[in-house]
């Protein structure tokens, strides 16, 4: 089983990332809409920790920044009926923390909101995951997006993907805005990014 990968980001796009590690192979993960919106630039490294799930016809690797998020993931894959697409929909709205607290507050109405979960889905879950995320910590703090660049990046990418653009797209002009002009605010970097953006239209 490969449970860490660490190398450079070759690419991504809105459901996976390139990871070319030191020994020269490259792997396809998948990830997260919030693992994509966390993503460094292409070029720079990248630790994944990962879960492999088998199918008849396919391997597949699923990437998360913490160790939380992947057992989260590996305990929603073993509820019934749900698969690693649904459940990696959930660690794109939700983190292990705040879906503990849907659990044990029996919140359907959290759950809902996650594309393909109905009520009935969700007071099944409810059921399923009663005292099985108990390795996640009352305490845990989940990772935020740090001070400075890296963080206004994240937030620029956040609010750029939620005007239905693909972070895969904008990501190459948010880098080069922030290269210019490091100091710049979210709302200002969205701008720029934004006028970038017509430019390329204009031809």
């Amino acid at each position: 089983m490969i449970a860490l990968i660490r190398g450079t980001l070759v690419s991504f796009n809105d459901k996976s990332c390139l990871v070319m590690t030191a020994s020269g192979l490259g792997y396809e993960v998948h990830v997260s809409a919030m693992g994509l919106q966390n993503m460094p630039g292409q070029g720079e490294e990248l630790e994944l920790h990962t879960s492999m799930v088998v199918r008849e016809d396919a391997l597949d690797l699923y990437g998360f920044f913490t160790r939380d998020e992947r057992e989260t993931f590996n305990v929603l894959l073993n509820a019934p009926k749900l698969g690693p697409k649904t459940a990696l929909a959930i660690l794109g709205i939700f983190s292990p923390s705040q879906i503990q607290k849907i659990i044990n507050t029996e919140d359907e109405a959290a759950l809902t909101q996650v594309p393909g979960i109905g009520s009935k889905t969700a007071r099944r879950l409810i059921l399923d995951l009663k005292d099985r995320l108990g390795f996640i910590s009352p305490q845990h703090e989940d990772p935020r997006p740090a001070p400075g660049p890296r963080g206004v990046r994240q937030d620029v990418l956040a609010g750029l993907t939620s005007l239905g653009y693909s972070a895969a797209e904008v990501t190459p002009l948010l880098d080069e805005v922030l290269e210019k002009e490091p100091d710049l605010d979210v709302s200002s970097a969205i701008r720029a990014v934004l006028k970038e953006k017509a430019r390329e239209k204009l031809g």
